[in-house]
Protein backbone atom coordinates (compact mmCIF):
# COMPACT_ATOMS: atom_id res chain seq x y z
CA UNK A 1 0.00 0.00 0.00
CA UNK A 2 1.32 3.68 -0.69
CA UNK A 3 2.97 5.03 2.17
CA UNK A 4 1.16 8.44 1.01
CA UNK A 5 -2.67 6.80 1.04
CA UNK A 6 -2.06 5.00 3.94
CA UNK A 7 -0.96 8.16 5.95
CA UNK A 8 -4.07 10.10 4.16
CA UNK A 9 -6.49 7.26 5.29
CA UNK A 10 -5.28 7.81 8.99
CA UNK A 11 -5.19 11.32 8.83
CA UNK A 12 -9.30 11.90 7.49
CA UNK A 13 -10.17 10.45 11.15
CA UNK A 14 -8.97 13.79 12.31
CA UNK A 15 -12.31 16.41 13.43
CA UNK A 16 -11.98 19.49 11.03
CA UNK A 17 -9.85 22.18 12.07
CA UNK A 18 -9.22 25.57 11.85
CA UNK A 19 -6.08 27.20 9.74
CA UNK A 20 -3.84 28.60 12.35
CA UNK A 21 -4.12 25.30 14.55
CA UNK A 22 -2.85 23.06 12.02
CA UNK A 23 0.78 23.52 12.70
CA UNK A 24 1.70 20.31 14.76
CA UNK A 25 3.11 20.30 18.08
CA UNK A 26 7.00 19.42 18.50
CA UNK A 27 8.66 16.52 20.50
CA UNK A 28 12.83 17.03 20.02
CA UNK A 29 14.97 13.61 21.20
CA UNK A 30 18.25 13.74 21.27
CA UNK A 31 20.31 11.12 20.91
CA UNK A 32 23.71 11.78 23.05
CA UNK A 33 25.26 8.30 23.49
CA UNK A 34 27.15 8.83 20.78
CA UNK A 35 31.25 9.26 20.71
CA UNK A 36 30.48 12.73 17.74
CA UNK A 37 28.20 14.50 20.77
CA UNK A 38 30.97 16.26 21.72
CA UNK A 39 30.34 18.08 18.25
CA UNK A 40 27.17 18.12 17.97
CA UNK A 41 26.12 19.59 21.34
CA UNK A 42 27.68 23.42 20.65
CA UNK A 43 26.46 23.52 17.15
CA UNK A 44 23.09 21.30 18.04
CA UNK A 45 22.28 24.22 20.59
CA UNK A 46 23.08 27.53 18.60
CA UNK A 47 21.22 25.86 15.71
CA UNK A 48 18.03 25.53 17.86
CA UNK A 49 18.19 28.44 20.52
CA UNK A 50 18.54 30.45 17.44
CA UNK A 51 15.30 29.20 15.58
CA UNK A 52 13.10 29.36 18.43
CA UNK A 53 14.53 32.85 19.31
CA UNK A 54 12.83 34.03 15.28
CA UNK A 55 9.54 31.12 16.48
CA UNK A 56 9.14 33.45 19.94
CA UNK A 57 9.38 36.98 18.04
CA UNK A 58 6.94 36.13 14.99
CA UNK A 59 4.02 37.68 15.43
CA UNK A 60 0.31 36.43 14.15
CA UNK A 61 -0.29 32.60 15.09
CA UNK A 62 2.73 30.86 16.48
CA UNK A 63 4.39 28.69 14.20
CA UNK A 64 5.79 25.83 16.87
CA UNK A 65 2.66 25.90 19.30
CA UNK A 66 4.29 23.25 22.13
CA UNK A 67 7.45 21.92 22.56
CA UNK A 68 9.28 19.21 24.60
CA UNK A 69 12.75 17.86 24.18
CA UNK A 70 14.48 14.70 25.35
CA UNK A 71 17.74 13.38 26.06
CA UNK A 72 18.50 9.52 25.63
CA UNK A 73 22.07 8.84 28.07
CA UNK A 74 21.81 5.20 29.63
CA UNK A 75 18.02 6.03 29.65
CA UNK A 76 15.62 8.89 28.69
CA UNK A 77 15.54 12.13 30.53
CA UNK A 78 12.44 15.10 29.82
CA UNK A 79 14.30 18.51 30.01
CA UNK A 80 11.76 20.80 28.79
CA UNK A 81 7.68 19.13 29.13
CA UNK A 82 5.28 20.41 26.58
CA UNK A 83 5.11 24.19 26.43
CA UNK A 84 3.75 27.44 24.52
CA UNK A 85 6.64 28.71 23.13
CA UNK A 86 5.83 32.41 22.92
CA UNK A 87 5.17 32.64 26.62
CA UNK A 88 8.49 30.24 27.70
CA UNK A 89 11.50 31.09 26.18
CA UNK A 90 12.97 31.56 29.39
CA UNK A 91 12.72 27.98 30.11
CA UNK A 92 13.38 27.05 26.51
CA UNK A 93 17.06 29.02 27.43
CA UNK A 94 17.25 26.78 30.93
CA UNK A 95 16.42 24.06 28.72
CA UNK A 96 19.61 24.53 26.26
CA UNK A 97 21.48 25.38 29.19
CA UNK A 98 20.95 22.09 30.46
CA UNK A 99 21.77 20.48 26.81
CA UNK A 100 25.11 22.24 26.85
CA UNK A 101 26.31 20.84 29.94
CA UNK A 102 25.75 17.19 29.18
CA UNK A 103 28.77 15.03 29.68
CA UNK A 104 30.68 14.74 26.01
CA UNK A 105 32.28 12.30 24.51
CA UNK A 106 29.75 9.76 24.49
CA UNK A 107 29.94 8.31 27.56
CA UNK A 108 26.73 6.71 27.77
CA UNK A 109 26.36 3.27 25.79
CA UNK A 110 24.20 2.65 22.46
CA UNK A 111 21.15 1.21 21.67
CA UNK A 112 17.59 2.32 20.31
CA UNK A 113 15.62 1.69 23.55
CA UNK A 114 16.30 4.84 25.29
CA UNK A 115 14.56 6.49 22.31
CA UNK A 116 11.91 4.22 21.96
CA UNK A 117 11.30 4.83 25.21
CA UNK A 118 11.43 8.96 24.74
CA UNK A 119 8.83 7.97 21.70
CA UNK A 120 6.54 6.36 24.21
CA UNK A 121 6.99 8.75 26.79
CA UNK A 122 6.26 11.80 24.73
CA UNK A 123 3.24 10.41 23.34
CA UNK A 124 1.75 9.69 26.57
CA UNK A 125 2.89 13.25 27.55
CA UNK A 126 1.34 14.87 24.55
CA UNK A 127 -1.98 12.72 25.68
CA UNK A 128 -2.14 14.25 28.65
CA UNK A 129 -1.65 17.54 27.58
CA UNK A 130 -4.23 17.60 25.18
CA UNK A 131 -6.97 16.33 27.55
CA UNK A 132 -6.28 18.90 29.98
CA UNK A 133 -6.07 21.89 27.46
CA UNK A 134 -8.97 20.80 25.22
CA UNK A 135 -11.26 22.53 27.80
CA UNK A 136 -9.35 25.90 27.21
CA UNK A 137 -10.06 25.64 23.30
CA UNK A 138 -7.02 23.72 22.06
CA UNK A 139 -8.05 22.21 18.75
CA UNK A 140 -4.08 20.59 17.97
CA UNK A 141 -4.36 16.83 17.56
CA UNK A 142 -1.40 16.04 16.02
CA UNK A 143 2.44 15.74 17.04
CA UNK A 144 5.86 15.31 15.46
CA UNK A 145 8.62 13.49 16.92
CA UNK A 146 11.91 14.74 15.70
CA UNK A 147 14.82 12.29 16.98
CA UNK A 148 18.64 13.63 16.45
CA UNK A 149 21.32 10.60 16.41
CA UNK A 150 24.17 9.96 15.30
CA UNK A 151 23.51 6.21 15.01
CA UNK A 152 22.49 4.73 11.60
CA UNK A 153 19.86 6.03 10.40
CA UNK A 154 17.78 3.00 8.92
CA UNK A 155 19.09 0.82 11.92
CA UNK A 156 16.95 3.17 13.79
CA UNK A 157 13.67 3.39 12.27
CA UNK A 158 14.36 -0.65 11.77
CA UNK A 159 14.29 -0.70 15.70
CA UNK A 160 11.12 1.77 15.79
CA UNK A 161 9.14 -0.14 13.60
CA UNK A 162 9.80 -3.54 15.83
CA UNK A 163 8.96 -1.58 18.90
CA UNK A 164 6.22 0.89 18.72
CA UNK A 165 3.87 -2.25 16.49
CA UNK A 166 1.68 -1.86 19.19
CA UNK A 167 1.94 1.53 20.27
CA UNK A 168 -1.60 3.94 19.89
CA UNK A 169 -0.02 6.65 17.24
CA UNK A 170 -3.13 8.02 16.25
CA UNK A 171 -1.96 11.49 17.25
CA UNK A 172 1.37 11.15 15.61
CA UNK A 173 1.41 12.50 13.00
CA UNK A 174 5.25 11.86 11.92
CA UNK A 175 8.17 10.91 12.98
CA UNK A 176 11.60 12.07 11.64
CA UNK A 177 14.80 10.43 11.83
CA UNK A 178 17.97 12.95 11.22
CA UNK A 179 20.78 11.07 10.89
CA UNK A 180 23.74 13.61 12.03
CA UNK A 181 27.23 12.86 10.32
CA UNK A 182 30.31 15.08 9.95
CA UNK A 183 30.79 16.24 6.74
CA UNK A 184 33.35 13.93 5.71
CA UNK A 185 30.84 11.17 5.87
CA UNK A 186 28.31 12.50 3.51
CA UNK A 187 27.97 11.59 -0.41
CA UNK A 188 28.73 14.65 -2.53
CA UNK A 189 25.35 14.25 -3.62
CA UNK A 190 23.78 14.56 -0.54
CA UNK A 191 26.13 17.23 0.83
CA UNK A 192 23.33 20.06 -0.89
CA UNK A 193 20.61 18.42 0.31
CA UNK A 194 21.68 18.24 3.69
CA UNK A 195 21.87 22.58 3.45
CA UNK A 196 18.39 22.81 2.03
CA UNK A 197 17.12 20.97 5.01
CA UNK A 198 14.10 20.15 3.07
CA UNK A 199 11.96 17.55 3.72
CA UNK A 200 12.69 14.47 1.34
CA UNK A 201 10.01 12.12 0.48
CA UNK A 202 12.06 9.59 -1.29
CA UNK A 203 13.12 7.97 1.98
CA UNK A 204 9.30 8.17 3.53
CA UNK A 205 9.31 4.51 5.12
CA UNK A 206 5.02 3.17 5.30
CA UNK A 207 4.75 1.99 8.77
CA UNK A 208 1.84 1.79 11.29
CA UNK A 209 -0.22 4.02 9.05
CA UNK A 210 2.16 7.22 9.25
CA UNK A 211 5.18 7.90 8.06
CA UNK A 212 8.63 7.71 8.72
CA UNK A 213 11.19 10.34 7.50
CA UNK A 214 14.75 9.26 7.33
CA UNK A 215 17.54 12.10 6.46
CA UNK A 216 20.97 12.92 6.93
CA UNK A 217 22.31 15.91 7.56
CA UNK A 218 25.20 17.61 8.57
CA UNK A 219 26.48 18.34 12.14
CA UNK A 220 27.16 22.28 11.68
CA UNK A 221 24.89 25.38 12.59
CA UNK A 222 23.89 26.27 9.19
CA UNK A 223 22.09 22.67 8.40
CA UNK A 224 20.40 22.27 11.87
CA UNK A 225 19.29 25.57 11.84
CA UNK A 226 17.61 25.05 8.47
CA UNK A 227 16.15 21.60 9.69
CA UNK A 228 14.61 23.27 12.38
CA UNK A 229 13.65 26.71 10.39
CA UNK A 230 10.94 23.80 8.20
CA UNK A 231 8.81 24.36 11.77
CA UNK A 232 7.94 27.76 10.77
CA UNK A 233 6.39 26.62 7.14
CA UNK A 234 2.82 25.93 7.10
CA UNK A 235 2.60 22.49 8.01
CA UNK A 236 -1.12 22.50 7.13
CA UNK A 237 -2.30 20.34 4.51
CA UNK A 238 -6.03 20.13 5.08
CA UNK A 239 -6.38 22.08 1.52
CA UNK A 240 -4.46 23.15 -1.15
CA UNK A 241 -3.54 27.25 -0.98
CA UNK A 242 -3.73 28.27 -4.17
CA UNK A 243 -5.40 27.76 -7.70
CA UNK A 244 -3.77 28.51 -10.57
CA UNK A 245 -6.02 29.18 -13.72
CA UNK A 246 -4.85 28.88 -17.07
CA UNK A 247 -6.77 29.39 -20.39
CA UNK A 248 -7.97 26.18 -22.08
CA UNK A 249 -5.98 25.18 -25.56
CA UNK A 250 -9.55 24.98 -27.44
CA UNK A 251 -9.35 28.93 -28.20
CA UNK A 252 -7.61 32.14 -27.48
CA UNK A 253 -6.25 33.86 -24.39
CA UNK A 254 -8.40 36.85 -25.03
CA UNK A 255 -11.67 35.14 -26.00
CA UNK A 256 -11.69 32.31 -23.73
CA UNK A 257 -14.28 31.69 -21.66
CA UNK A 258 -14.02 31.22 -18.06
CA UNK A 259 -16.04 27.85 -17.95
CA UNK A 260 -12.57 26.47 -20.02
CA UNK A 261 -9.84 27.61 -17.66
CA UNK A 262 -7.10 24.67 -16.49
CA UNK A 263 -7.21 25.02 -12.66
CA UNK A 264 -3.51 23.66 -10.88
CA UNK A 265 -3.90 23.15 -7.45
CA UNK A 266 -0.90 24.77 -5.47
CA UNK A 267 0.84 25.47 -2.09
CA UNK A 268 2.09 28.68 -1.29
CA UNK A 269 5.44 28.71 1.00
CA UNK A 270 7.24 31.63 2.19
CA UNK A 271 11.24 32.12 0.21
CA UNK A 272 11.86 34.79 2.96
CA UNK A 273 10.53 35.66 6.77
CA UNK A 274 9.07 39.23 6.14
CA UNK A 275 11.19 41.47 9.13
CA UNK A 276 7.60 43.07 9.81
CA UNK A 277 6.65 40.04 11.38
CA UNK A 278 9.66 40.44 13.89
CA UNK A 279 8.09 44.01 15.12
CA UNK A 280 5.37 43.06 17.12
CA UNK A 281 5.68 42.53 20.99
CA UNK A 282 6.97 39.27 22.32
CA UNK A 283 3.18 37.78 22.33
CA UNK A 284 2.44 38.10 18.91
CA UNK A 285 -0.50 40.41 19.99
CA UNK A 286 0.84 43.55 17.17
CA UNK A 287 -1.12 42.75 14.09
CA UNK A 288 1.02 43.24 10.18
CA UNK A 289 -0.29 45.49 7.87
CA UNK A 290 -2.56 44.27 5.16
CA UNK A 291 -1.95 40.57 6.50
CA UNK A 292 -5.84 40.19 5.39
CA UNK A 293 -6.57 41.89 2.68
CA UNK A 294 -8.32 41.04 0.28
CA UNK A 295 -6.17 42.13 -2.96
CA UNK A 296 -3.01 40.81 -1.16
CA UNK A 297 -1.86 37.17 -0.85
CA UNK A 298 0.07 36.12 2.01
CA UNK A 299 1.84 32.56 2.97
CA UNK A 300 0.90 32.27 6.46
CA UNK A 301 -1.24 32.05 7.42
CA UNK A 302 -2.98 30.18 5.08
CA UNK A 303 -6.56 30.99 6.10
CA UNK A 304 -8.04 31.44 2.31
CA UNK A 305 -8.00 29.83 -0.85
CA UNK A 306 -6.61 32.25 -3.62
CA UNK A 307 -7.17 32.26 -7.46
CA UNK A 308 -4.30 33.21 -9.59
CA UNK A 309 -6.24 33.62 -13.24
CA UNK A 310 -3.63 34.06 -15.69
CA UNK A 311 -3.91 36.83 -18.27
CA UNK A 312 -1.04 36.43 -20.84
CA UNK A 313 2.51 35.83 -21.05
CA UNK A 314 5.82 37.85 -21.10
CA UNK A 315 9.37 37.63 -22.15
CA UNK A 316 11.54 36.72 -19.87
CA UNK A 317 14.00 39.63 -21.47
CA UNK A 318 11.02 41.96 -21.09
CA UNK A 319 10.30 42.57 -17.61
CA UNK A 320 11.98 45.28 -15.64
CA UNK A 321 13.00 44.01 -11.93
CA UNK A 322 12.04 47.72 -10.78
CA UNK A 323 8.28 47.43 -10.95
CA UNK A 324 7.81 44.19 -8.80
CA UNK A 325 7.30 44.56 -5.36
CA UNK A 326 6.93 42.78 -1.72
CA UNK A 327 7.58 39.76 -0.68
CA UNK A 328 8.27 36.85 -3.23
CA UNK A 329 6.66 33.36 -2.70
CA UNK A 330 7.70 29.94 -3.61
CA UNK A 331 4.65 28.07 -5.63
CA UNK A 332 4.22 24.19 -5.81
CA UNK A 333 2.05 21.44 -6.31
CA UNK A 334 -0.08 20.62 -3.74
CA UNK A 335 0.15 17.97 -1.18
CA UNK A 336 -3.50 18.25 0.14
CA UNK A 337 -4.28 14.93 1.67
CA UNK A 338 -7.91 15.35 0.98
CA UNK A 339 -7.52 14.90 -3.22
CA UNK A 340 -7.84 11.61 -4.60
CA UNK A 341 -4.18 9.86 -5.26
CA UNK A 342 -4.87 9.91 -9.09
CA UNK A 343 -6.19 13.76 -9.00
CA UNK A 344 -2.50 14.75 -7.09
CA UNK A 345 -0.48 12.55 -9.61
CA UNK A 346 -2.29 14.24 -12.53
CA UNK A 347 -2.05 17.97 -11.20
CA UNK A 348 2.10 17.64 -10.21
CA UNK A 349 2.48 15.91 -13.40
CA UNK A 350 0.86 19.35 -15.19
CA UNK A 351 2.62 21.18 -12.63
CA UNK A 352 5.63 20.21 -14.10
CA UNK A 353 4.77 20.30 -17.81
CA UNK A 354 3.75 24.18 -17.44
CA UNK A 355 7.61 24.88 -15.51
CA UNK A 356 9.24 22.86 -18.24
CA UNK A 357 7.60 25.27 -21.14
CA UNK A 358 7.91 27.92 -19.69
CA UNK A 359 11.43 27.57 -19.31
CA UNK A 360 11.69 26.26 -22.66
CA UNK A 361 9.98 29.60 -24.04
CA UNK A 362 11.68 31.82 -21.52
CA UNK A 363 8.35 32.68 -20.74
CA UNK A 364 6.81 34.51 -17.47
CA UNK A 365 3.36 34.94 -16.79
CA UNK A 366 0.97 38.03 -15.55
CA UNK A 367 -1.62 36.85 -13.31
CA UNK A 368 -4.52 38.53 -11.63
CA UNK A 369 -5.75 37.68 -8.35
CA UNK A 370 -9.24 37.13 -7.83
CA UNK A 371 -10.63 39.43 -4.91
CA UNK A 372 -11.33 37.53 -1.69
CA UNK A 373 -14.10 39.64 -0.12
CA UNK A 374 -17.69 39.32 -2.29
CA UNK A 375 -19.10 42.17 0.14
CA UNK A 376 -22.02 43.58 -1.89
CA UNK A 377 -20.93 46.85 -0.26
CA UNK A 378 -18.16 46.39 -2.41
CA UNK A 379 -19.14 48.58 -5.78
CA UNK A 380 -15.20 48.75 -7.06
CA UNK A 381 -13.35 45.71 -6.95
CA UNK A 382 -9.49 46.46 -6.60
CA UNK A 383 -7.52 43.72 -8.67
CA UNK A 384 -3.67 42.92 -8.06
CA UNK A 385 -1.33 41.59 -10.76
CA UNK A 386 1.30 38.97 -9.97
CA UNK A 387 4.30 37.76 -12.03
CA UNK A 388 5.11 34.15 -12.31
CA UNK A 389 8.41 32.90 -12.68
CA UNK A 390 9.87 29.41 -13.71
CA UNK A 391 12.95 27.73 -12.64
CA UNK A 392 14.83 24.65 -13.04
CA UNK A 393 13.02 23.37 -9.79
CA UNK A 394 9.46 21.78 -9.81
CA UNK A 395 8.45 25.50 -8.29
CA UNK A 396 7.49 28.80 -9.41
CA UNK A 397 8.54 31.72 -7.87
CA UNK A 398 5.85 34.86 -7.86
CA UNK A 399 5.88 38.60 -7.01
CA UNK A 400 3.31 41.48 -7.33
CA UNK A 401 3.98 43.10 -10.12
CA UNK A 402 3.50 47.11 -10.10
CA UNK A 403 0.34 48.65 -12.33
CA UNK A 404 -0.28 51.88 -13.58
CA UNK A 405 -2.07 53.53 -10.19
CA UNK A 406 1.14 52.46 -8.38
CA UNK A 407 3.43 53.70 -11.28
CA UNK A 408 5.72 57.01 -10.60
CA UNK A 409 7.42 59.05 -12.40
CA UNK A 410 11.49 58.35 -13.25
CA UNK A 411 13.27 59.55 -15.34
CA UNK A 412 16.58 57.49 -16.92
CA UNK A 413 19.47 59.59 -18.27
CA UNK A 414 21.55 58.29 -20.90
CA UNK A 415 25.13 57.05 -20.07
CA UNK A 416 27.52 59.57 -21.34
CA UNK A 417 29.70 57.67 -24.08
CA UNK A 418 32.91 58.75 -22.39
CA UNK A 419 34.52 59.93 -19.29
CA UNK A 420 37.49 62.05 -18.25
CA UNK A 421 40.17 59.57 -17.33
CA UNK A 422 40.97 61.21 -14.13
CA UNK A 423 37.41 59.88 -12.75
CA UNK A 424 37.40 56.70 -14.64
CA UNK A 425 40.69 55.83 -13.53
CA UNK A 426 40.34 55.53 -9.57
CA UNK A 427 36.54 54.01 -10.38
CA UNK A 428 38.22 51.16 -12.44
CA UNK A 429 40.74 50.78 -9.29
CA UNK A 430 38.63 50.95 -6.59
CA UNK A 431 36.28 47.74 -8.84
CA UNK A 432 39.00 45.86 -9.24
CA UNK A 433 40.28 45.77 -5.52
CA UNK A 434 36.41 44.12 -4.81
CA UNK A 435 36.17 40.80 -4.21
CA UNK A 436 34.13 38.77 -7.03
CA UNK A 437 31.74 36.24 -6.41
CA UNK A 438 29.87 34.23 -8.92
CA UNK A 439 26.76 33.73 -7.47
CA UNK A 440 25.24 35.58 -4.26
CA UNK A 441 24.95 33.48 -0.90
CA UNK A 442 23.16 34.83 2.00
CA UNK A 443 24.44 32.19 4.41
CA UNK A 444 27.50 34.53 4.25
CA UNK A 445 26.16 37.48 6.16
CA UNK A 446 25.19 37.97 9.26
CA UNK A 447 23.59 40.66 10.90
CA UNK A 448 23.22 40.03 14.41
CA UNK A 449 19.66 39.51 14.33
CA UNK A 450 19.82 36.47 16.69
CA UNK A 451 21.63 38.13 19.16
CA UNK A 452 19.64 40.99 19.29
CA UNK A 453 16.22 38.65 19.06
CA UNK A 454 17.89 37.18 21.80
CA UNK A 455 18.29 39.89 23.86
CA UNK A 456 15.32 41.15 23.88
CA UNK A 457 13.39 38.26 24.94
CA UNK A 458 15.87 37.42 28.16
CA UNK A 459 15.61 40.97 29.24
CA UNK A 460 12.23 40.58 30.37
CA UNK A 461 13.57 37.37 32.18
CA UNK A 462 16.07 39.00 34.28
CA UNK A 463 13.31 41.59 35.51
CA UNK A 464 10.89 39.15 36.71
CA UNK A 465 13.83 37.15 38.76
CA UNK A 466 15.21 40.62 40.42
CA UNK A 467 11.53 41.13 41.40
CA UNK A 468 11.19 37.82 42.85
CA UNK A 469 14.20 38.36 44.77
CA UNK A 470 13.56 41.47 46.01
CA UNK A 471 9.95 41.35 47.07
CA UNK A 472 9.07 43.55 49.71
CA UNK A 473 5.45 44.67 51.08
CA UNK A 474 4.74 47.18 48.57
CA UNK A 475 4.93 45.18 45.90
CA UNK A 476 3.61 47.54 43.66
CA UNK A 477 5.55 49.70 42.00
CA UNK A 478 4.67 53.62 41.02
CA UNK A 479 3.64 54.00 37.60
CA UNK A 480 6.49 56.26 36.80
CA UNK A 481 9.07 53.30 37.76
CA UNK A 482 6.92 50.74 35.35
CA UNK A 483 6.97 53.39 32.63
CA UNK A 484 10.83 54.10 32.65
CA UNK A 485 11.26 49.65 32.50
CA UNK A 486 9.27 49.38 29.50
CA UNK A 487 11.03 52.15 27.98
CA UNK A 488 13.88 49.81 28.05
CA UNK A 489 13.39 47.79 25.36
CA UNK A 490 14.58 48.87 22.45
CA UNK A 491 12.02 48.64 19.30
CA UNK A 492 13.52 46.16 16.89
CA UNK A 493 14.78 47.85 13.65
CA UNK A 494 15.11 46.14 10.82
CA UNK A 495 16.52 47.23 7.37
CA UNK A 496 14.63 46.87 4.29
CA UNK A 497 14.54 44.00 2.66
CA UNK A 498 17.38 42.88 0.27
CA UNK A 499 14.81 42.97 -2.36
CA UNK A 500 13.86 46.39 -1.65
CA UNK A 501 17.36 47.53 -1.58
CA UNK A 502 18.71 47.59 -5.16
CA UNK A 503 17.46 45.82 -8.27
CA UNK A 504 19.24 45.70 -11.85
CA UNK A 505 17.34 47.00 -14.77
CA UNK A 506 16.13 43.71 -16.27
CA UNK A 507 15.49 40.31 -14.53
CA UNK A 508 18.24 37.95 -15.34
CA UNK A 509 17.51 34.96 -17.89
CA UNK A 510 19.30 32.72 -15.53
CA UNK A 511 17.00 31.07 -12.94
CA UNK A 512 19.37 30.31 -10.38
CA UNK A 513 19.43 33.83 -7.77
CA UNK A 514 16.13 32.37 -6.69
CA UNK A 515 17.36 28.75 -6.28
CA UNK A 516 16.48 27.65 -2.74
CA UNK A 517 19.64 27.73 -1.57
CA UNK A 518 23.11 28.24 -3.21
CA UNK A 519 25.66 26.16 -2.71
CA UNK A 520 27.58 26.25 0.15
CA UNK A 521 31.74 25.98 -0.45
CA UNK A 522 33.88 23.94 2.35
CA UNK A 523 35.49 27.03 3.39
CA UNK A 524 32.76 28.11 4.93
CA UNK A 525 31.51 25.34 7.32
CA UNK A 526 34.82 24.49 8.40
Amino acid sequence: MNSRKLFSETRKTFPDTKAHCQQPSRILIVDVTSASWDNTCSVLSEALENTLSLACRLTGPCRVPLLSLYVVQNQQECLLPFVQLKESFARVQACISELRSLPREGCFPQGGDGVVQAVQDGLQQFKQYSRHTVVGGSTNSSVEIIILTSQSGKEMVKHLEKKLKDVDLVSLRRIQVIEVLKRGFLEPEDVEQCMLAEEPSSNDIAILGMDIDLQTIEDNVISLEMLFKTWLHDCGSEREHLHLLLPSGGSSCATAPKTTLICLKCDLQERLLDPALLLGTADGTMKTADSNSSCQMTAWPATVLYKLQVVKALKSEGVCESVLYGLPFIIKPTSCWQLDWDELELNQHSFHALCHSLLKRKWMLLAKLDPQNTCPSWNIVVHSYYIIVPSDSATLLVKAVAVRELLMPSVFPALLAEHPERVQGPIETALNSLEVEVTYNPLHLKSNLYKHLKSILYRPLHRQQAQHRDQRPERHQSKQHQSRAKATVAPLLMAPSPAQLFRPAVVKRDSSEYSFLPKEDDEFLQ
